[in-house]
C-alpha cells in the first residue's frame, strides 16, 4: 500500500500547528525554501562523505546536486548533510577504526532530523558498509550511489592498477630493478581522475556487494566516476528514492538471508577483497541476519570464480563495465544467485538483470567457462585460528598454498620496518613472516598491514611471494600468500600471541588448515606465561572502541549496535 502525505515521517515535524510546529517551518523559509516544499513532500536526506582530504570522493559535490534535481523531479524535497569522511592512505590509524564512528552518525542523522527516506554517497573502502549499517539499523528508505571507479593509470605506455602496482614497484624499487624518476613517473600516473581504486579492491568489491544485495540501481556499482552515465544514474538514484519512500521500501525488506547469500556468492565470483567477509558479517548482523565464515565456505566451495581482474587477474574496471558490468555478471550466474530478491528499485534482482549481456568474456566468464573452480577466497582454521582465518587463495603463488617453514615473529609494525630489511635477519625464501597485534584491538582498528614486505635480501634474490600471518587485514588491492583476520588476535591472547621465532608453521589451504606444530603442552605453558598488553586508549572514542569492538569473525562491529533492537523515535518538543 502506498503511504499517505500525511504518515510521512518528516509530518511530525512540520504538519503540527503549535509553536514547535511554527519553528520548525519558520527555519525551513529562512533556508529560501517555500511553504510547499514541506507539505506533503517527502524529505530526503543527501548523506555525502564528500571532503577536501578524501580523493576518492573529490566529485560527490557535483554528483548531490545531481541527485537533488532527481529528488526535485520526483516531487521530493532534498537535504543534503555531511557525514565524515573516511580516507583511505590519508586516516590513522585506519579507516575501519573509524566505520563504525560513521555508521553510528547516519543512524543518528536519521533519527534526529526530519527524515522520511535517504541517499548514501560514498565508495572508498568502509563508507559504504559503515552508511548501509547505519541505514539499515534506522530502516528508512535507502539507496546508495556508489563514488565509481577512477580511470585507470598509466606509465610509460604500460596500464597501472591502483595499489596493486604500487606494492609490485616499489618492490621492484627497493630491489634496484627501476630508478627514483621511474617510480616518481608511477606515482605521478597511477591515480588519474576522482574515484576509488579501479582495481577489484575493497571499494570495488563492496559497491558491487551493496548492488547485490538490491540497495543501487542495476550495474551503478561499476560506472566510472567521471562517466556521464555516473551523473545520470545519480539523478535516477534520486528520483527512485522519493518512489522508496512512498512505497515504505526500507533495508530490511530489502536485505534477508538469500539476498546476503547473493552477496557472498558475488564476492567469490569476484574474486574479491578479503575485507569484505567483515563488512557483510556487520551488515546482515544489523538487520539481525546470523552469519559467520562457515557461510563463506560453504558458498565459496559451490561458486567460481569468474572475474578477470586486477589483483588477481587482468584487467580494471572500465574493462569489467564495459564487458556488462554488475547485470551481466549476476545474469551470467543464472540459477547461483537467488534471483527473486528484492530491490531497491522494487523488482527481482532476475528482472533487474534480465537483458544484461556480456560484451567481453574474457573479462566475465560464466560457470562453464571459469577461472578457477571455486571463489578466490578461503576460510582456514586450526591451532592458530581456532575461530578463523581467511586467505586470497586466486591472488597467492599457487606453489605455497602447501608450505611448512619456520617463523620469523613481529610484535608489531614498527619491529617488523625496523628489521625487515636488515642483512642479519634470519630469513629464506621458505621462512613465514608473523606480523602480531594487529588486529581489531592490538592496531588498533585492525589496519591493513597483511601483505608484509618481502625482505630486501630475498628480493634481490628474485623472491616475490613467501607466507605471510597477521592478525590484520590487507588492501583489496593486494596480492601474494597473505593469511590475514587471525582470530582471537594476539592481543586478546589468541594462539598467534605464543609463537616464537623458529617455531614450524603449516599452512594447507586446500585442507583449510593453519597449524603452529608445536605441542599442546607446550603452548599451554606459553599460554600460562602470556600477559595481556597495556590498553591503547585511556578516553575518547579510541576508549569505547576498545570497549565494544568484536573480533573479525563477528564483523568487528559495536556489541551494542549489532541486532535490531528498537530505538525510540525523538519526541517532537
Amino acid at each position: 500500500m502506498k503511504k499517505t502525505a500525511a504518515e510521512l515521517r518528516s509530518q511530525r515535524w512540520f504538519a503540527t500547528q503549535d509553536l514547535r510546529g511554527f519553528g520548525h517551518r519558520s527555519r525551513i523559509l529562512q533556508l529560501g525554501h517555500e511553504r510547499e516544499d514541506m507539505e506533503g513532500k517527502p524529505v530526503i536526506a543527501i548523506l555525502n562523505t564528500w571532503s577536501e582530504v578524501n580523493h576518492c570522493h573529490s566529485h560527490l559535490r557535483e554528483r548531490a546536486e545531481e541527485v537533488k534535481r532527481g529528488v526535485w523531479q520526483a516531487g521530493g524535497f532534498p537535504i543534503e548533510m555531511p557525514a565524515i569522511s573516511l580516507a583511505e592512505v590519508f586516516q590513522k590509524p585506519t579507516t575501519m577504526m573509524y566505520r563504525n564512528l560513521l555508521a553510528m552518525e547516519t543512524e543518528e542523522l536519521l533519527r534526529s532530523y526530519p527524515v522520511d527516506g535517504c541517499v548514501l554517497m560514498g565508495g572508498c573502502d568502509k563508507t559504504g558498509p559503515g552508511l548501509l549499517m547505519g541505514a539499515i539499523s534506522m530502516n528508512l528508505p535507502a539507496i546508495f550511489v556508489p563514488a565509481g571507479p577512477m580511470l585507470r593509470g598509466n606509465w610509460q605506455g604500460r596500464t597501472l592498477g591502483s595499489g596493486s602496482d604500487a606494492w609490485k614497484y616499489w618492490d621492484e624499487l627497493r630491489a634496484g630493478r627501476i630508478t627514483e624518476r621511474d617510480w616518481q613517473q608511477i606515482e605521478e600516473g597511477i591515480s588519474r581522475s576522482p574515484g576509488t581504486c579501479m582495481t577489484m579492491g575493497t571499494a570495488s568489491t563492496m559497491t558491487g556487494i551493496i548492488e547485490t544485495l538490491g540497495f543501487s540501481l542495476p550495474s551503478a556499482s561499476t560506472i566510472p566516476a567521471v562517466d556521464s552515465g555516473h551523473a545520470r544514474m545519480a539523478k535516477a538514484s534520486g528520483r527512485r528514492i522519493v518512489e522508496m519512500v512512498w512505497e515504505d521500501l526500507t533495508p530490511r525488506r530489502i536485505l534477508s538471508p538469500q539476498s546476503v547469500d547473493n552477496a557472498i556468492r558475488v564476492l567469490m565470483a569476484l574474486g574479491g577483497s578479503t575485507n569484505a567477509l567483515i563488512h557483510v558479517i556487520a551488515m546482515a548482523g544489523r538487520a539481525g541476519i546470523p552469519l559467520n565464515l562457515d557461510r563463506f565456505e560453504e558458498l565459496g566451495r559451490q561458486t567460481p570464480y569468474l572475474v578477470n581482474m586486477r589483483p588477481a587477474g587482468q584487467y580494471l574496471m572500465e574493462d569489467f563495465h564495459y564487458a556488462g558490468g554488475m547485470a551481466a555478471l549476476m545474469e551470467g550466474m543464472g540459477a547461483l544467485l537467488h534471483r527473486d530478491a528484492l530491490t531497491c528499485t522494487g523488482r527481482t534482482l532476475g528482472e533487474n538483470v534480465a537483458n544484461a549481456r556480456i560484451h567481453l568474456p574474457d573479462v566475465i566468464r560464466t560457470p562453464g567457462n571459469p577461472i578457477q573452480p571455486e571463489g578466490g577466497l578461503r576460510v582456514l582454521r586450526g591451532n592458530l585460528a581456532p575461530d578463523g582465518a581467511v586467505i586470497k587463495a586466486n591472488a597467492a603463488d599457487p606453489r605455497l598454498l602447501q608450505h611448512t617453514g619456520r617463523a620469523v615473529v613481529f610484535d608489531n609494525y614498527d619491529q617488523m620496518a625496523a628489521r625487515i630489511d636488515s642483512p642479519d635477519l634470519d630469513v629464506d625464501a621458505d621462512s613465514v613472516l608473523i606480523l602480531r597485534n594487529a588486529g581489531p584491538l592490538g592496531g588498533p582498528g585492525m589496519p591493513e598491514w597483511g601483505m608484509l614486505p618481502i625482505p630486501k635480501k630475498l628480493l634481490r634474490q628474485g623472491v616475490r611471494d613467501m607466507v605471510r600471518i597477521s592478525d590484520a587485514r590487507m588492501s583489496g588491492t593486494s596480492y601474494g600468500t597473505c593469511v590475514l583476520h587471525v582470530a582471537p588476535e594476539s592481543f586478546v591472547g589468541g594462539p598467534l600471541a605464543l609463537v616464537r621465532e623458529g617455531d614450524l608453521v603449516r599452512l594447507d589451504v586446500a585442507a583449510r588448515r593453519l597449524d603452529l606444530l608445536v605441542s599442546e603442552e607446550e603452548m599451554t605453558a606459553r599460554r600460562a606465561a602470556w600477559q595481556p598488553p597495556a590498553p591503547r586508549f585511556a578516553r575518547g572514542y579510541g576508549a569505547i572502541f576498545s570497549k565494544h569492538i568484536r573480533q573479525a569473525p563477528q564483523g568487528c562491529d559495536f556489541d551494542f549496535l549489532e541486532g535490531t533492537a528498537p530505538t525510540a523515535e525523538p519526541e517532537i518538543h
